[in-house]
């Protein structure tokens, strides 16, 4: 029963938040809204964390196996990936630059303190 209500609790957020992402038409995915919107209620206590934990644990345990069908959808565009692949390959190693500084600036400022 609490994977029930852990898997309802789940769904329910992600139909809120692609419904908020079609209303407001943001640029963010509304599965990352729902996500967002999960996390809000949980961290203001309006949702009770035991309710949404065994059905998250599950997912996180299986993450694995959701990555599958976006790997071989990346099959279909290997004809793009190759043409942009300098673009790519800078922007993701940028990126990952830049956080990687970024989060050890930070350690070494609440390391000081």
């Amino acid at each position: 029963m609490s994977y029930l209500r852990s898997f309802a609790i789940i769904a329910i957020f992600l139909m809120v938040g692609k419904g908020f992402q079609s209303l407001t038409q943001i640029p963010i995915p509304g599965s990352i809204l729902g996500m967002l919107f999960l996390f809000t209620a949980l961290s203001a206590g309006l949702l009770p964390p035991n309710w949404a934990k065994p059905g998250c644990h599950l997912f996180i345990r299986h993450m694995a196996i959701l990555f599958v069908p976006v790997g071989v959808g990346l099959v279909n565009y290997l004809d793009l990936l190759r043409a942009n692949a300098l673009p790519v390959l800078v922007s993701t190693i940028g990126s990952s630059l830049v956080v990687l500084l970024f989060v050890g600036w930070y350690v070494q400022r609440k390391e000081s303190d």
